[in-house]
C-alpha cells in the first residue's frame, strides 16, 4: 500500500484541529502551534513504512498515527503487529512489537510459498529484537483442485516440511488454501521446488501469478508500468481489432521485450503518465469474456502517435482474399490522424447440435488469444475452444495453429425429438417430476459446517418393503415419456430398456409386502408356483421365497425377450413349424409352442413341449434316449434337424440345440435358467453359472442395450469385456459375484444403458434407491453426480442441481466438496437462478445460507456496475469492508447530490454497528452520519411533506434573521456562535454553504483582530 504524505498531513492536521475542538477552545499562540508541528513531524518520522502497493499491515498507517497520538509510545509496544501481501500470505508478530522507523519493504518479502524476513544477515538484529522474534505465518498456496483427494497426504508433507525448517505446523485450510505455521525466529520459511512438486503444486493460478521481472521488486515495477498505459492509445493495434484487451497484450510484450519498450516508454511518459488504469479483480476478464465484449466507447480522439503501427488500414475481414496465414499489413504513415474505430468481439452463431464444425477461422494467433499455454478451453454454455481438427472430424486434415475452432456440446439430446427440437414436456417427464418424486421420499439430513455456515447434506431413505412402489412410480413417469409423440426410434428403445431396469431391480431387491401379480405366465412348474404365491403373505416360508423370487425373474426375462423372439418369428416361412417352435421355446412360450405343435398333428410333441424344463427325470430320460440312438447308430439323416434340436433342449443341452445360432445374452440366460439347471436353482446360482461360462467364452457377452439393438453401429468404441448392460450388473450385485467396488463406477456409467455419454438423468435415480435400500454403499462416485448437474445447469435448473449436489455422499476427508460446487453453481449462474423467484424460494428452502445467495448477487451486479444493487447484497451477506468502500466510492456521493439524504441515513447506520471491522470508518460512512444527525434527513420518516417543507422555511427565515442582526455590540464570539446554531438547522445545501462562507469570514476578520 502506498503512502501519500500530502493526505498523511492533512489526517495530521484533521486530528489536531479535532483534538482542539473537544476542548471547546482555540489556540492561537504561535509558540503553542509550533510545538504541536514539531510532535506531528516527529510521529510522522517514527512511522513504519510500506510502498508496495499489493503488501498490507494491520494496523494500517493511519490507526498507528492516530493511536501515537492519542498515546505517546504505541508505535514501540503494537500489539500482535500483522504484515501481507494479497494472495500470497500474512505474518501476525505476537505479543507487543516495536515498530519504529521499520522499512517493511525490505524487511519482508512475500514470495509463492514463502516468506523471508531480514534477507540480508547483516541487518537482521538479535532474536527478541525488531521483528526476528516469535510469529505465526500464514501462506497461501496454489494446490490444484484434482489433488484434493489427497489432502491427508498433503497437510503430512507440510506437517514434515514446517518441522524441517524448526517451525510448529497449526493447520491447513484447503477450502482456502491456507497453509498456517508459528516460529521462534526469522530467517526464509516456505517450501523449496522439490517440496513444491512433491505436494503438487499448481504453477498457474487465476488470481495470483508470480510476476516476470529482473529484479527484486516484487511485481510493483510491473503494475505501475501497466497502470500508466492509456488504453486508447492501444485502440488502433491488432488485439482491438480482433477483440483483445491491448493492455493485455502491451504488458505481454513489455515482459517478452522490455529493451524494445524503452525508448517509447518514455516518449510516452510525459504525455500520459496522468491515465490511470484500474487494475484490479473486478476489472479482469477471461479471455472467452473478452472475445464476446460488448463495442467500446470512447468519448474523445487518441493523441496521435509519432510512428504509427503498421496495422493502422488492417481490415479485419480481408481474410478470405488472402492466403492462411497471412496478415495484411501496410507501410508505416507518419503523422497520419487515428482513425476511431468501434470495436466488437467475434460474433458467432452456434448451432445447437452435437459437437459440431468450426464456426469461425479467425486470423489470430491461439496462445495471443487465450494465453501462452493454450490448448484447449471451455467457453460458457458448453462452448469448446481449442485450436486444431474439430472433434469427431476423421478427416486429418492439418489445421493451421492460428485458427481457433469453436464447439457446442449438445448435452441436452434426451429432451429433443426425431427432428432434434427441445420438446418441453420431455423436459419435465425427463427432470421435473423424477426429482419432484425424488424429494416426496423420505430424508436423513446431516448438517456440515464451512466457513460459520450451515448446509444440510441430504440422503435417500428407502426400504425394501416401500421398493416395490418406488419402482412403480418411476416407471409410471417413463411410460408418459413414450407417450410423447415425435420421439424417435433410439430414444423409445431406451426408454424401453429404462422400464425393464426398473422392474428387474424390484425383482431382485424388494421384499413383498403381497405376493401380488399382475399376469398369468402360464401353468409350468415355476409360473403354478407364481400363481399359487397370490394368496401367500410376509408370513410365507422362508425356503419358498428364493423360489418365488426365481418365479418373478422368469417372467421378467420372458417379457424381456419377448420382443426379440417376435421379430424372428415374422421373418419364417410357413413351412419352418420347428423352427417357429424353437423360437418360442427361446422365449419360454410354451403355450404357443404346445398349441402350434398339436395344431400340426404332432401330438408326441406337443407332451413334450409341455413338461419343458419341469421334472428333471423327464429331461434324463430324453437325454438318455438321444444317447442310446447315437451309441446303436442311428441314422439321423431321417430325422429333420430341427427336430433333434428340440430334444437336445428339452435335454438341456443348450450349446448342442443351438449349435452355430447367434442369440441374445437374455435369450441364453434365459435357457439356461430354464431348461439346463435344476428348476429349483435360486438366481444365485443362475448368475454363477452364466458367469463361469461367459469367462470361458461359451455364453454371449451382455453388452448394453444399444449395442444388442443395433441402435448404434459406429460412433462407439466397444470391445468384449469392455462394458456390460445394466442389467446384467443388477444380476452380480444381487449375486455379490464380484466385489462392490470393482462394478460400480462401470455400472452407474452413462454408457451401461445409454449410448448417450452424457445423459445421467435416470441412472442417477436408480443408484440413489439402490443405496437407499442397502445394496452397496460408495462415496465414490461423483462423476455421475456431476454429469447430472451439468444437464441440469444446461438446461438452467440451477435449483436441482443444488439439489443434487446436497445429495453428493460427504466424506470427512473433503467435507467441503458440497459447499464449494454450490458456491460455484451460484457465482457461474446467477443471472439464471436470481432471475426466477421459484427458483431462489427453492434454493434458500434447501438450506443454503443466504449469505451465498447475497454473495453471488454482490459479485454478479459490481461486474455490471450495478453499485446500489451490489452494496445491497453485500450488506446482506454482511462484508463490512466491501459494502463500505462501495458506499464511499460509487454510491453515497449520487445519493447526496440527489438529496436522499434519508437512504445515506439507513446504509450508513445499517453497518454503524459494524465499524470496529471497517477500516477508516471515521473517514468513510462515519462523517456521513455525523453530519446527517442534525440535518433534515431525520426528520423524513416522521414528518409529512407540508411539514418538513414549513420546518425547512421557518428555519430559513430564523438563520436570516441570526446573520441579519446578531444583537447590537455583539462581539466576534456571539456572532460565531450564531453561525453554529444556524449550521444545526435543517435547511437546504445551497444556503447553508453561503452561511459557511459568512462564518469563514467573520472568523478570518476575528484572527485578523486578535493578532493586531
Amino acid at each position: 500500500m502506498g503512502v501519500n504524505l500530502d493526505a498523511l498531513d492533512s489526517f495530521r492536521q484533521s486530528l489536531v484541529a479535532q483534538s482542539q475542538f473537544k476542548k471547546r477552545k482555540v489556540i492561537l499562540d504561535s509558540d503553542d502551534d509550533s510545538s504541536a508541528c514539531s510532535v506531528s513531524c516527529e510521529i510522522e518520522t517514527s512511522l513504519p513504512t510500506l510502498q508496495a502497493s499489493d503488501y498490507f499491515m494491520e494496523p494500517c498507517l493511519s490507526e498507528l498515527a492516530m493511536r501515537e497520538l492519542m498515546d505517546p509510545g504505541h508505535c514501540s509496544r503494537v500489539q500482535n503487529f500483522t504484515v501481507g501481501r494479497y494472495g500470497y500470505g500474512t505474518v501476525r508478530f505476537l505479543g507487543e512489537t516495536d515498530v519504529r522507523w521499520l522499512d517493511l519493504d525490505q524487511i519482508i518479502k512475500f514470495r509463492r510459498h514463502e516468506i523471508v524476513v531480514y534477507e540480508d544477515e547483516a541487518a537482521k538484529p538479535v532474536v527478541g529484537k525488531g521483528l526476528n522474534k516469535a510469529a505465526e505465518v500464514t501462506l497461501v498456496l496454489q494446490i490444484n483442485s484434482a489433488k484434493f483427494s489427497r489432502e491427508g497426504q498433503v497437510i503430512e508433507k507440510l506437517r514434515l516440511s514446517a518441522e524441517r525448517q524448526g517451525a510448529k505446523f497449526i493447520s491447513f485450510d484447503p477450502n482456502q488454501r491456507e497453509w498456517k505455521f508459528s516460529v521462534h525466529h526469522f530467517s526464509r520459511f516456505g517450501l523449496s521446488d522439490d517440496e513444491e512438486e512433491d505436494v503438487a503444486m499448481d504453477d498457474v493460478d487465476a488470481e495470483v501469478q508470480e510476476p516476470v521481472t529482473n529484479n527484486d521488486s516484487d511485481g510493483s515495477d510491473l503494475d505501475e508500468e501497466r497502470a500508466l498505459v492509456d488504453p486508447r492509445l492501444l485502440s488502433h493495434s491488432l488485439p482491438s481489432h480482433l477483440g483483445l484487451d491491448p493492455v493485455r497484450m502491451k504488458e505481454m510484450r513489455m515482459m517478452m521485450f522490455p529493451a524494445e519498450e524503452e525508448e517509447e516508454d518514455e516518449e510516452l511518459d510525459g504525455r500520459f503518465s496522468h491515465h490511470r488504469l484500474p487494475f484490479g479483480k473486478e476489472h479482469m476478464k477471461s479471455p472467452i469474456q473478452h472475445a464476446s465484449s460488448k463495442t467500446v466507447q470512447r468519448s474523445s480522439p487518441p493523441a496521435i502517435r509519432k510512428t504509427p503501427l503498421a496495422l493502422l488500414e488492417y481490415k479485419p475481414g480481408s481474410f478470405a482474399s488472402s492466403p492462411n496465414g497471412s496478415i495484411l499489413m501496410t507501410q508505416q504513415n507518419k503523422g497520419l490522424p487515428l482513425t476511431i474505430t468501434k470495436v466488437q468481439g467475434f460474433k458467432l452463431e452456434l448451432k445447437e447440435t452435437p459437437v459440431t464444425g468450426s464456426h469461425s477461422r479467425n486470423i489470430v494467433d491461439a496462445a495471443l488469444f487465450m494465453g501462452r499455454s493454450f490448448a484447449i478451453a471451455w467457453g460458457p454454455n458448453d462452448l469448446l475452444l481449442h485450436c486444431g481438427s474439430t472433434a469427431g472430424n476423421s478427416l486429418q486434415k492439418r489445421e493451421l495453429s492460428s485458427t481457433i475452432n469453436l464447439e457446442k456440446v449438445a448435452i441436452d439430446n434426451v429432451i429433443r425429438d426425431e427432428n432434434n427440437k427441445v420438446r418441453e414436456e420431455l423436459i419435465d417427464l425427463c427432470f421435473d417430476s423424477p426429482l419432484n418424486f425424488h424429494k416426496e421420499l423420505n430424508h436423513e439430513t446431516k448438517e456440515v459446517v464451512v466457513d460459520s455456515y450451515k448446509i444440510k447434506v441430504q440422503k435417500l431413505v428407502c426400504d425394501r418393503l416401500t421398493l416395490s412402489r418406488v419402482c412403480r412410480s418411476y416407471i409410471g413417469i417413463i411410460e408418459k415419456q413414450l407417450e410423447v409423440p415425435g420421439l424417435s426410434s433410439s430414444a423409445r428403445v431406451v426408454l424401453m430398456h429404462q422400464v425393464l431396469v426398473w422392474e428387474l431391480i424390484k425383482v431382485l431387491f424388494s421384499l413383498r409386502e403381497t405376493s401380488e401379480q399382475s399376469n398369468s405366465v402360464g401353468h409350468n412348474h415355476e409360473e403354478y408356483m407364481l400363481n399359487n404365491s397370490k394368496e401367500s403373505s410376509l408370513d410365507a416360508d422362508d425356503e419358498a421365497l428364493p423360489l418365488i423370487r426365481r418365479a418373478e425373474f422368469s417372467y421378467w426375462l420372458q417379457e424381456s425377450v419377448c420382443h426379440r423372439v417376435q421379430d424372428e418369428i415374422s421373418s419364417l416361412n410357413d413351412s419352418s413349424d420347428l423352427q417357429h417352435l424353437f423360437l418360442l421355446l427361446t422365449g419360454r412360450q410354451l403355450d404357443a409352442a404346445v398349441e402350434l405343435s398339436a395344431s400340426r398333428g404332432d401330438v408326441r410333441l406337443a407332451c413334450l413341449l409341455s413338461q419343458a424344463g419341469g421334472s428333471t427325470v423327464n429331461r434324463t430320460d430324453i437325454d438318455r434316449q438321444l444317447n442310446l440312438w447315437k451309441t446303436n447308430g442311428l441314422d439321423f439323416n431321417f430325422i429333420e434337424k430341427d427336430r433333434i434340436r428340440l430334444l437336445e433342449l428339452l435335454a438341456g443341452n443348450i450349446h448342442q440345440a443351438l449349435g452355430g445360432m447367434n442369440i441374445d445374452w437374455k435369450r441364453f440366460l434365459g435357457l439356461l435358467m430354464w431348461y439346463q439347471l435344476p428348476p429349483d436353482s435360486d438366481l444365485t446360482s443362475i448368475f454363477q453359472s452364466y458367469q463361469r461360462l461367459l469367462e470361458d467364452g461359451r455364453a454371449p457377452y451382455p453388452v448394453p442395450v444399444y449395442i444388442d439393438e443395433g441402435l448404434v453401429e459406429d460412433g462407439v468404441s466397444w470391445s468384449p469385456g469392455d462394458r456390460f448392460d445394466l442389467a446384467y450388473y443388477l444380476m452380480l450385485l444381487h449375486a455379490r459375484e464380484e466385489k462392490e467396488s470393482s462394478i460400480l463406477k462401470t455400472m452407474f456409467s452413462a454408457f451401461a444403458s445409454t449410448h448417450d455419454p452424457l445423459d445421467h438423468h435416470m441412472i442417477w435415480h436408480q443408484r440413489a434407491v439402490l443405496e437407499a435400500v442397502g445394496t452397496f454403499s460408495s462415496d465414490d462416485l461423483h462423476v455421475l453426480d456431476m454429469g447430472l448437474v451439468s444437464q441440469l445447469l444446461c438446461l438452467g435448473h440451477c435449483h436441482w442441481a443444488i439439489y443434487i449436489v446436497l445429495h453428493m455422499p460427504y466424506r470427512d476427508d473433503y467435507p467441503y466438496l458440497q459447499a464449494r460446487v454450490i458456491r460455484e453453481i451460484l457465482f457461474r449462474y446467477c443471472e439464471t437462478w436470481s432471475a426466477q423467484e421459484k427458483q431462489r424460494q427453492f434454493i434458500e428452502e434447501l438450506g443454503v445460507p443466504s449469505a451465498w445467495l447475497h454473495e453471488a448477487l454482490a459479485v454478479y451486479h459490481a461486474y455490471y456496475r450495478d453499485s446500489s444493487k451490489a452494496l445491497e447484497h453485500y450488506l446482506g451477506c454482511a462484508f463490512w469492508q466491501k459494502a463500505h468502500s462501495t458506499f464511499i466510492s460509487s454510491v453515497a456521493h449520487s445519493l447526496f447530490l440527489s438529496g436522499k439524504h434519508s437512504e445515506i441515513w439507513t446504509l450508513a447506520t445499517s453497518m454503524e454497528d459494524h465499524k470496529s471491522e471497517i477500516e477508516n470508518w471515521d473517514l468513510g460512512a462515519g462523517i456521513y452520519i455525523s453530519r446527517l444527525k442534525g440535518s433534515l434527513a431525520v426528520w423524513e420518516s416522521c414528518l409529512p411533506i407540508d411539514a418538513r417543507m414549513v420546518y425547512a422555511k421557518m428555519a430559513e427565515e430564523i438563520s436570516d434573521l441570526l446573520v441579519a442582526d446578531s444583537g447590537e455590540g455583539s462581539t466576534t464570539e456571539v456572532k460565531l456562535s450564531c453561525f453554529d446554531t444556524i449550521f444545526e438547522s435543517p435547511i437546504p445545501e445551497d444556503l447553508l454553504s453561503c452561511h459557511l462562507q459568512s462564518a469563514i469570514s467573520h472568523f478570518t476578520l476575528h484572527l485578523m483582530e486578535s493578532a493586531s
